[in-house]
């Protein structure tokens, strides 16, 4: 049969669903990769992530359908729990255990050597960003050059480590939690702790347990998704809002509903019961619960910001 007598494949409709699905990735699959995995499940039209986890890394990647995609930039901003676990005693070219031992070291401390070791990195300090990441220069991802042989100049970057705990200690396997800023690489925090320690280190395990608001606890593996039929899919879909649960909330009346959905600024004073402090606010229409979209609050003034097109119901 020729090419033009062949029937062209049916397109498989695609749905417009809204919501973010808690996924638990597995060990292996790029965030990219899960992603499409899970667009795929869904039949959705519009999905995005928030942020990529390593292919090593396991855990928490929240993914964006349809108008939520419009706020995966917030949890790109959140800040971020890890449980990581390191080996001491050897550094490797990528960090990880995928990469070469370059360099080898007798491992000489012990478990309060570690615990004050990891004190010294709480708080705010400049991070280097590792050659094997996906940190862009001059268009290129690092890991690009790195993969060439290749070492460029990195600027240092400012990190917060906000909490930092020794889980287990059974040397030279060190495992602990961490809670950071954006942007923190815990390859480099494995290495720079085991610096510290003079015994280098790299990172073994990895697995991410929150994001922002949002934690494993009711996350999904994409296996466990493929087995469950429609309803039950949508059912793991948690609401819009669920990127947005550390904004105030503030309710608006019909007439202030179509102003707002409008694009119209709204005087504070009008449509807020209490004082707001200035910054972002969810703003939901008070008949039916509607998600409307985020505002920002100021100078007395409710400004939309961002504004969604399908209708949201607010959590009761």
């Amino acid at each position: 049969m020729s090419g033009s007598e062949k029937q062209a494949r049916p397109k498989i409709p695609r749905r417009p669903l809204d919501g973010v699905l808690l996924l638990d990735k597995p060990l292996g699959l790029s965030s990219n990769d899960a992603l499409i995995r899970a667009k795929r499940i869904y039949l959705a039209k519009k999905a995005g992530h928030t942020g990529t986890l390593d292919p090593l890394a396991t855990g928490l990647l929240p993914l964006c359908f349809g108008e939520a995609t419009k706020f995966s930039q917030d949890l790109l901003e959140a800040d971020k729990t890890y449980e990581a676990t390191m080996r001491l005693g050897i550094r490797t070219t990528t960090g990880d255990a995928e990469g070469e031992a370059i360099d080898t070291r007798d491992v000489t401390c012990d478990e309060p050597m570690v615990v004050e070791a990891m004190k010294r990195f709480l708080g705010e300090s400049t991070q280097i960003p590792p050659m094997h990441s996906a940190l862009k220069r001059d268009g290129k991802p690092l890991y690009e050059y790195a993969r060439a042989g290749q070492t460029v100049e990195r600027e240092g970057r400012q990190v917060t480590i906000h909490a930092l705990h020794l889980i287990a200690c059974a040397l030279p396997l060190v495992t602990f939690r961490v809670t950071c800023s954006k942007g923190t690489y815990m390859r480099t925090l494995a290495e720079d702790i085991g610096e510290t320690l003079g015994c280098s280190a790299h990172l073994t395990a990895l697995r991410r347990t929150s994001v922002g608001a949002l934690t494993l606890e009711h996350a999904v593996t994409l296996d466990a998704l493929g087995e469950l039929d429609e309803a039950e899919r949508d059912v793991r879909l948690q609401p819009v809002d669920a990127l947005l649960s550390t904004f105030p909330a503030v309710r608006l009346d019909d007439e202030a509903t179509k102003r707002f959905l409008h694009g119209q600024r709204l005087l504070l004073a009008d449509v807020a019961k209490t004082r707001l402090e200035d910054g972002r606010v969810r703003v939901y229409a008070q008949e039916g619960g509607r998600l409307l979209g985020v505002a920002k609050a100021g100078e007395g003034v409710l400004a939309p910001e961002c504004l969604i097109v399908t209708a949201q119901k607010s959590p009761k």
